[in-house]
């Protein structure tokens, strides 16, 4: 999208999970990388649906909880996507721009 990092940890995440969405459309086409791309699509996007409900949170317990499990959800994400690069399921150099963006 957009090469400046947002300064918003939300809108980092929401653009993330786009582009999540857009590798992921390309990348399950292969055969075979159907199941990981459903495993990347899910745990990626959770990771900003999370934070969004992080923000109407009705308490500092629950605020806490959907962000952990934002990080969770990102953590996961960077498997996944670590699998795809270790197995050399795909020549796309945007795998590693987004296993570093999921924080590894």
């Amino acid at each position: 999208m957009d090469d400046q990092p947002p300064w918003d940890i939300r809108e980092g995440a929401f653009r993330f999970a786009c582009d999540i969405v857009r590798f992921c459309l390309n990348f399950g086409k292969k055969p075979g990388c159907r199941h990981i791309a459903d495993q990347l699509l899910d745990a990626g996007t959770s990771v900003g649906a999370n934070s969004e409900e992080a923000k109407s949170a009705y308490s500092r317990r629950e605020f806490a909880v959907k962000n952990c499990i934002a990080l969770k959800e990102a953590r996961e994400s960077a498997f996944w996507l670590r699998v795809i690069i270790a197995c050399d399921l795909t020549p796309d150099p945007e795998a590693r721009r987004l296993l570093k963006e999921a924080g590894s």
